[in-house]
């Protein structure tokens, strides 16, 4: 069998999880759009605060998917089938050891979250409807995200394609007959949400067990024990969780302001970010193909291949960032009135549209680096940038530009991703990544 070129192994794992990933906001559109076509904007702030609180619980711990990509992919590089199962033990323990911190303290999660966000009346009653019937979806979840990433790290990205594909198209089909058919509202989306998660879980599993019998081995019980597996991968998570926990602040701190601006700025934010969010995810398939070939090269000690991942990313991700901006330009108004039929919203997301045309093009270089450094486990590293990025740039930036509105909330955001790429492009190159490959 030829060996495949280094363009043709980024996109073996790049293909299936950009479509894989573009399902994840292609739901958020959904759920804005059945209830965008409802009466009133504050059904779409409902949802959009609902999410964002989920987005800021939930993927708080998305380092289980992130810290079990380079621990998995490193140990696949080293051809060590027990590792490969204890790592997946380790990170489905992990999960549901966070998923039922998350329920016991599910009432002061609510309580300082909206507290926190403030929306109007109307809002916040429907927001807390969503949330009492997603808090619930939480184990399945975490471990979805502990799963995806160990496939992802055994560099098979068609199992979290499936994964996905199963998750959210159950979800949007449940959106329809919940919301439009049978017009549940806000805990319609909550429900289609929660039931799933469950059913992505259990076909996971049953993925699992069809993916293992490629790699014959036993269940290493002893292996689990070791404690310098676990600080490793508690010393890799703890860092991803600082990181994660500034992204979802910051975006949560971005709809908050939002929603101080009323119902209809929040509504067209909620609806805007859908194109953020939307390319987000397609580039993040470059950056997890960085994750687990930069994983398997370091594993292997390869150095070639570890070059040859970081250009042949870069290249395709910069062309893909550049092909999200023009269809946002040209096909930027037409998915707005998709979204929503509200005039209102439908005039106020026309106003600042043109903010996310110009983000791919700053964004795309933040989340490239973030798959190169989750591949070289360098998680302290992505912590240290992402603080700078959020408390020395993202919120000075915002109270200096308070006096611009919405306008400046925009600009500040769109800093604070620049910063991001920056501070990681310039510690990348301090990063004696060169011992990685040292026998």
């Amino acid at each position: 069998m030829p060996q495949m070129t280094a363009h043709q192994n980024v996109w073996r794992i790049a293909g299936p999880l950009i479509i894989s990933n573009l399902t994840v906001p292609l739901l958020g559109i959904v759920d804005t759009a059945v209830v965008g076509h409802l009466d009133e904007a504050y059904h779409v702030g409902a949802v959009a605060i609902g999410a964002v609180i989920f987005g800021v619980v939930f993927w708080g711990f998305g380092f289980l998917r992130m810290g079990t990509t380079g621990i998995t992919a490193q140990a696949y590089g080293k051809g060590d089938h027990q590792e490969l199962r204890a790592t997946l033990c380790r990170a489905l323990l992990l999960a549901i050891g966070f998923s039922l911190l998350i329920l016991v303290l599910q009432v002061p999660i609510a309580s300082l979250a909206f507290y926190w966000l403030d929306g109007s009346e109307l809002v916040e009653q429907q927001a807390n409807v969503y949330y009492d019937i997603r808090v619930f979806s939480a184990p399945a979840t975490l471990m979805n995200y502990a799963l995806l990433g160990w496939f992802l790290g055994m560099q098979n990205a068609r199992m979290p394609l499936y994964i996905m594909l199963m998750v959210n198209i159950v979800n949007m089909i449940l959106d329809v007959i919940f919301v439009m058919l049978w017009n549940y509202g806000a805990n319609g989306v909550a429900w289609a949400s929660l039931i799933a998660e469950y059913t992505g879980v259990l076909f996971a599993f049953w993925l699992v067990r069809k993916e293992l019998r490629r790699f014959p081995g036993e269940w290493p019980m002893a292996s689990l024990r070791r404690k310098d597996k676990l600080r490793e991968m508690i010393s890799i998570n703890k860092n991803i969780f600082i990181r994660n926990l500034c992204l979802m602040f910051s975006l949560a701190f971005f709809t908050a302001q939002g929603a101080r601006f009323g119902d209809v700025v929040l509504a067209a934010n909620a609806v805007l970010f859908h194109f953020q969010t939307l390319m987000a995810y397609g580039l993040d398939g470059f950056a997890h193909a960085a994750e687990a070939l930069v994983g398997k090269a370091i594993g292997g000690k390869n150095r070639v291949a570890y070059y040859d991942v970081i250009k042949t990313s870069s290249f395709w991700a910069v062309i893909v960032s550049v092909g999200f901006s023009l269809v946002y330009y040209f096909a930027g108004p037409a998915l707005i009135s998709m979204m929503t039929d509200i005039e209102a919203v439908r005039r106020e997301a026309m106003y600042y549209l043109p903010w996310v045309v110009f983000l791919p093009l700053v964004s795309v270089w933040s989340f490239l680096f973030d798959g190169i450094y989750i591949g070289a486990m360098r998680a302290k590293e992505m912590r240290n940038t992402m603080l700078l990025s959020t408390f020395m740039v993202f919120l000075p930036a915002w109270y200096l530009l308070l006096p611009l509105g919405n306008h400046g909330l925009w600009l500040a955001f769109m800093l604070f991703i620049l910063a991001r790429g920056i501070s990681m492009a310039v510690l990348f190159n301090r990063i004696a990544v060169r011992s990685e490959f040292n026998s």
